[in-house]
């Protein structure tokens, strides 16, 4: 279990989601963090990628070709 304090504002705009849809504050609070979480993971996997590169660079060519969606 986990407790969040939000400001204000925020709990206000929660508050009338939840009034407008019936879902529960609970419901939208993973879905936001889950969102997030997948962002930071891509975002983290992007630096690392940038900094350790597995392959040389390729062209857009290369990558369409690749991925078998030539034109």
């Amino acid at each position: 279990m986990i407790g969040v304090r939000l400001d204000r504002e925020m709990e206000k705009k929660l508050e009338e989601l939840t009034h407008r849809t019936h879902r529960s504050k609970s419901s939208y609070v993973r879905e936001a963090l889950r969102l997030y979480l997948d962002e930071i993971e891509d975002y983290e996997l992007a630096l690392e990628r940038l900094h350790n590169p597995r392959d040389k660079v390729i062209s857009d060519r290369e990558m369409w070709r690749r991925l078998g969606l030539e034109l």
